[in-house]
Parts: structure tokens; sequence; C-alpha cells
């Protein structure tokens, strides 16, 4: 039997785009044969991953694990909303999260990990969870908050099965006190972040270049009006405070009365906001125009 090297199983996953473990059980099989090893990843439809990765996945789930004092968040993307109610695509974004919760955030690292009870990473998992279910899939990103004092609480909105859905969010509470109360003014405020959709914690974290072009806009519509440079400067004041109220989670008005200020209710409970994270399901991505559906039908060859 041929020498099994490094070199072969990397030139098996170029041609193949399945799994490293997948590989080298393939090019064992085939007793180091490279051809061979391919056929025997076609049979077992490990060798259909790398076809699928153009297609845009912007489907999925997010899915939240958490431990005393941290939780940690991840995107996993599909094509269609039908996986999305697949058990084994659900277990694998739940298991991904708890990797995440060792891991951290960077998803290289996430990819790099190992998966719970295959002997594969995350990333051959992933590419064996392709070939398996037929559709592209992406782990897009990840976040963990961590508090020295309090807890991470967590709500997902619409929610699939504990900890999946749609709408995720993470809110990172220092204080202390009962965890129950802890926790359930943590889901109140994730419950207002899903809702309130808020860009920055505080209004030091708001971001300079948007909050540059915000007054620059409201400058110029401020002169339209005609009016003084000095009451142009207060106009545009005012205007950015609104602009505060809007995009600063501290500054918002908490959805639950619709009256109070996130910051007041944050501070009658004698805690700290240290942090929050909110995941929409495929926010960002650039859609296909086209019906994946007719895709399908066209491709194989169904219909007129």
């Amino acid at each position: 039997m041929a020498e099994i090297t490094a070199a072969l199983v990397k030139e098996l996953r170029e041609k193949t785009g399945a799994g490293m473990m997948d590989c080298k059980r393939a090019l064992s099989e085939a007793g180091g044969a490279l051809e061979p090893a391919i056929d025997w990843l076609r049979k077992k439809g490990l060798a259909a991953a790398a076809k699928k990765s153009g297609r845009v996945a912007a489907e999925g789930l997010i899915g939240i694990a958490s431990a005393p004092g941290r939780a940690a968040m991840v995107e996993v993307n599909a094509e269609t909303d039908f996986v999305a109610r697949n058990e084994t695509f659900q277990a694998f974004v739940q298991a991904v999260a708890g990797v995440a919760l060792e891991a951290g955030e960077d998803i290289a690292a996430i990819a790099a990990a190992a998966y719970p009870g295959t002997g594969r990473s995350v990333a051959e998992e992933l590419t064996h969870l392709i070939a398996t279910i037929g559709e592209n899939m992406t782990l897009r990103r990840a976040r963990v908050l961590r508090v020295a004092k309090g807890t991470v609480a967590s709500y997902v909105h619409s929610a699939i099965k504990p900890g999946l859905g749609k709408i995720g969010v993470l809110v990172a509470i220092e204080g202390e006190g009962e965890m129950a109360a802890l926790e359930a003014l943590g889901r109140q405020v994730g419950m207002h972040v899903a809702a309130a959709r808020p860009d920055a914690l505080d209004i030091d974290a708001v971001d300079p270049a948007a909050l540059e072009r915000e007054k620059a806009v409201l400058s110029e519509q401020a002169r339209a009006s005609g009016k003084p440079d000095a009451i142009i400067e207060k106009m545009v004041e005012g205007r950015i405070r609104k602009y505060y109220e809007e995009v600063v989670l501290l500054e918002q008005v908490w959805v639950h009365d619709g009256e109070s200020r996130v910051r007041a209710v944050v501070k009658k409970a004698g805690v700290t906001l240290a942090g929050f994270a909110r995941f929409q399901l495929g926010e960002g991505i650039d859609r296909p125009t086209g019906d994946f559906a007719a895709e399908v039908a066209a491709t194989a060859g169904i219909g007129t």
C-alpha cells in the first residue's frame, strides 16, 4: 500500500472538498491510490460539498449556548429555510455554539476546534453535513460575552427550540444579587434589543464615522431652513440627541413601558449593562433574486 502522506491528503481535499478525516479514510480504503479514493468519496456522497460552495447561503439558524458568567452566539447559514427544520442541522448549530463557548468568537479557531463525538474538526463536520444534506452551508459569525460578576443572559425571538431561532441576543449584566432576578432583567433587555435594534451600548461607543455622516446630513438639512449659523448649530445638537435616542441602547425608550429610558431601568436595578450582541439571520447577505426551487427544477430537467 502506498504511503498516505499529508501532501496526498491535501491533494485529495483540494480535488473533492471533503473533510480531512474523510480523506484519510478514503485513502486508507483505496490503499493510498488517489483516483480510487476520489471514487470512494463520491460513492459516500462526501465529494459533493465543494460543488455547492458557490451558492448563496442566507437562511439557517442563530444558536446560543450559556455557562455561568458567559454565553456564546453563532450564526450558521444554509440555502433554504427547509434545512433550518432539519434536526441534524439544528444539532450541529447547537454543538457549534457550545464549541464557541470554549474556543471564543474567532471563526477560524471555531472551525479548527474538535467537533464533539466525531473525531472531526468543526470545519470537517460542516463539510460532511453539506454532503449529507445537499446544500451549501457556512459558519458565518460568532460572539462571546463574559462577566466577572453577574450573568450573560440570552433571548431568542420565536425560538424553534431552546437557544435556536432567527434573532438572537446576548446581554452582559454586571452586578450582585439573586441570579434569577439578573437573568429576568437580562431577558427583558434582550427582548428590548431584539425589537429596538440599537447599534451601540452608550454614546461613547457610537461609530465615529456614522456619527459624522449623520451630522453632515443634519447640518445640510438645517442650512436649507435659511436660519443663522447659531440657530443651525442648536438645531443640529437637538437632532443629534434624537439620533442617540434611536441608536444607543442606554438612551432608548424602554419598550416594555414606552416611557422609561433603558439607562434608568438598569440604574434602578442597581446593576451595570456591560455589553450586548444582536444577530439577525442573514442580515447583510446579498440574496439572489432568482427562485432556488426553480433553479433546482431546471437543473433536474423538471417542467417545461
